[in-house]
């Protein structure tokens, strides 16, 4: 029997939504069709737990943790505060111990314990990054927009989009963070996100206000070691993109291209990787239909991609033709307000 999908697209909730919207995927079709939502206040970022028992959700209470049923159907396991303001983004490590959580807002990196269960635990430890200044603008105050692992698991990425660094930190015996490096990034360049090859060999760099992605070559030993390779546009051959925001980023399943998403543009780009290097060609940067694509998701076939687009309210999903550098768009843009992000999985555990 073949494998079953689902998709969870976050949400905002200050508007008609009211959380996390669960679709069943038709793979070979390349769409969506919604099942329920689950209430969550602002899903703004989703992950699920390396052995697929849980979910965990940014909410406005901290981060929320459900049980993924068989069928892909979230039942409430509990919530926990995350002593700031209402984090962006989620990530576990590899040893399902911690979850990592990025704080926007407030510049904070935060570290929850999990339980064996899937209860969240207490917070284990926060840093608040420090900006260059008090002038107001976003340039200049710390927003860690992403939290990631290293390859290896010794370390953990914090982009921080404000004061345009990663600072890498590793977790003490005693389960507090400690900086042990910074990539320091071009000034208002706007890191945003952060991939790591499958191999652990690469790392990809996305950034919102430059619109490019940076590609490294990574190396571990007593610190992470980031070397630059490449800076690659992600918009098309418009004439505004200073008012353009990079602001989705994946993998195709096989590994072989990266897709970005650009606000502003409305574009999706497509890159083949060069799997020996690193490096990234560019193969189209197309229109998606929709306003402002704040996150993308690849079908676990490679031959099609969903977009979730912020000021549109709407998903649409798209065929990839890799052969002829096109995208084609599969039905009418399906209704859901002010979605965040979307993680496509497969059913169940």
């Amino acid at each position: 029997m073949a494998d079953k999908y689902v998709a969870y697209v976050g949400t905002y909730t200050h508007g008609s939504s009211i959380g996390i919207h669960l679709y069943d995927l038709d793979v070979e079709e390349g769409t969506l069709t919604e099942r329920k939502v689950v209430k969550v206040n602002n899903s703004s970022h989703i992950c699920r737990s390396l052995n697929g028992k849980y979910l965990y959700s940014i909410a406005d209470e901290g981060v929320e943790v459900f049980k993924v049923e068989p069928d892909g159907d979230l039942t409430p396991i509990n919530k926990v505060g995350i002593d700031g303001m209402r984090g962006c983004y989620l990530s576990v490590d590899q040893t399902g111990k911690y979850l990592f959580v990025g704080g926007y807002h407030d510049g904070k990196v935060t570290v929850v314990h999990t339980h064996r269960d899937g209860r969240l635990g207490s917070v284990m430890d926060g840093v608040f990054h420090k900006g260059l200044g008090s002038v107001a603008e976003r340039n200049f105050r710390p927003h860690v927009n992403c939290v990631v692992p290293t390859p290896e698991n010794k370390f953990i990425c914090a982009v921080d989009n404000g004061i345009d660094q990663v600072k890498i930190y590793r977790i003490t015996p005693h389960n507090k963070l400690s900086l042990v490096d910074i990539l320091r990034c071009a000034r208002e360049s706007g890191p945003r996100l952060l991939l790591f090859s499958r191999d652990g060999r690469f790392a990809y760099l996305l950034y919102e206000l430059s619109n490019t992605v940076d590609v490294f070559a990574y190396s571990c030993g007593k610190t992470p070691v980031f070397e630059k390779l490449q800076t690659v546009s992600t918009t098309s051959d418009n004439v505004d993109q200073k008012h353009d925001a990079a602001s989705g980023m994946c993998f195709s399943p096989d590994g072989n291209y990266l897709f970005t998403s650009t606000a502003g543009d409305n574009t999706v780009a497509m890159f083949r990787i060069d799997r020996e290097t690193g490096m990234l060609t560019k193969e189209f940067a197309l229109p998606i239909s929709g306003e402002y694509p704040k996150d993308i998701a690849m079908f676990p076939d490679g031959k099609h991609i969903a977009v979730v687009n912020h000021e549109s309210n709407s998903i649409t999903t798209f065929t990839v033709d890799y052969e002829k550098k096109i995208l084609v768009m599969k039905g009418k843009p399906m209704k859901v307000e002010t979605p965040n992000c979307i993680l496509i999985t497969r059913e169940g555990v």
